[in-house]
């Protein structure tokens, strides 16, 4: 939950301008389509492992054209399923079922979860150098709050029902 909560408050308080700006190198990608991917990889992830458990992925977002409160609320819900998988996973052992068979993580829930951060992390980088290298300087608060994870910890426990 505190991953989601570092990539949700990243992502909502992205500049509107920035959204749809071209990435330097790669212009038929925006930042817009890096957010979009981030939720359609978990959602990715948990059809391929979630029929194992009965937990169905949220629907996955169109990357060229969602906005930014749909996709706070996509991720969201594909927070919730993850936690879920993770669950699954820790009540059998701390195993998951992957069977994928290009997948290089380790059935581990704990390797798992470091994936799924590990992605979400360089996708938030990767926007960061972006907007640095279209001259966007991103404001301290919003590049220094991906490292506020004590901070998002708190924010996650709040938003549990």
């Amino acid at each position: 939950m505190t991953n989601n909560r570092v990539t949700e408050a990243f992502y909502g308080d992205l500049p509107d301008d920035l959204w749809d700006m071209k990435l330097p190198g790669t212009p038929r990608r925006t930042i817009r389509m890096i957010a979009g991917h981030t939720h359609n990889a978990r959602c990715m992830w948990i059809t391929m492992i979630g029929k194992g458990y009965h937990i169905t992925a949220p629907r996955s977002v169109d990357r060229r054209r969602v906005t930014k409160t749909r996709l706070l609320g996509a991720l969201a819900k594909s927070s919730e399923r993850m936690v879920r998988l993770l669950d699954a996973g820790c009540d059998r052992g701390g195993i998951l079922e992957i069977k994928v068979p290009w997948s290089n993580i380790p059935s581990d829930v704990v390797h798992f979860m470091t994936y799924i951060a590990a992605h979400e992390a360089h996708h938030r980088g990767q926007i960061i150098l972006a907007a640095r290298m279209l001259n966007h300087r991103l404001p301290p608060e919003l590049t220094n709050g991906v490292w506020q994870w004590k901070r998002r910890a708190k924010e996650a426990r709040g938003t549990r029902r």
